[in-house]
């Protein structure tokens, strides 16, 4: 009996001893490792997520839509014979996206960087390939949308996009029998659409970061991911 007991306590003690020996190794990242490793992987998607609204052409995440039901709007005004008026107020917005984003980088970096360590650590081992954007973007988006919303608005008027969502709304909201009519300031829905393109990238890139070793562009992303990776195959191994 007193044989059977102390297996168990031996392995626990064993498997202590091990982890404690790997730490004291530096192969079990710290909390701080796992945080900054964290950050530069979301620093990473940042940057793709952001260089991407540089050219709209590629990327129809960061090409404007009306709001609503978009195709079922455009094809009505189009039908309408308004194809030049609605080439024309879809390029301004886009551009007027692509130049908040241009201006913005930095309020995007800020909100990485308040990101705590005990947070991100938190974040890292887990079935959840978006983790650390999910967290980013919940907890940031309600402060970005603050602070970009004005850059987006002198961006729209810059633009001219105001004037020509004006004329759109003006024609569309006369037709009758429309049970919704557009909204006609588009602040807001531009403001949502620019930060939602951008941590859908995010989103995307940690993903890959998560999957594929050869993202991993740092010897500190290469570090704890590829012990985020071992821990989980733990877990797995555990449930079997």
């Amino acid at each position: 009996m007193k044989k059977f007991f102390f297996l168990p306590v031996l392995l626990l003690a064993l498997s202590g001893l091990r982890c404690s020996t790997l730490k004291k190794m530096g192969l079990v990242p710290t909390e701080l490792e796992m945080a900054t490793g964290l950050k530069e992987a979301l620093s990473q998607g940042l940057f793709r997520g952001l260089d991407a609204f540089s050219d709209s052409t590629g990327n129809p995440l960061v090409r404007f839509v009306f709001p609503g039901e978009a195709q079922k709007i455009e094809n009505t005004l189009r039908d309408l014979g308004f194809d030049k008026t609605i080439n024309q107020v879809t390029g301004k917005f886009t551009r007027a996206m692509r130049s908040a984003v241009s201006v913005t980088k930095p309020a995007f970096h800020a909100a990485l960087k308040s990101m705590s360590v005990k947070d991100a650590a938190g974040i890292l081992v887990t079935d959840n390939r978006h983790a650390a954007t999910d967290y980013f973007k919940g907890s940031m988006k309600p402060a970005l949308m603050t602070g970009l919303r004005p850059v987006v608005d002198s961006t729209i008027r810059a633009e001219g996009a105001d004037k020509e969502w004006s004329s759109i709304t003006g024609i569309y909201n006369s037709i009758p029998f429309l049970s919704k009519p557009l909204e006609s300031n588009l602040t807001d829905f531009v403001t949502a659409r620019v930060i939602d393109g951008v941590f859908l990238m995010v989103a995307n890139e940690e993903e890959e970061i998560r999957a594929k070793y050869a993202l991993r562009k740092t010897d500190l992303m290469k570090k704890v991911f590829g012990y985020a990776e071992q821990e989980l195959k733990k877990r797995l191994n555990q449930k079997s």
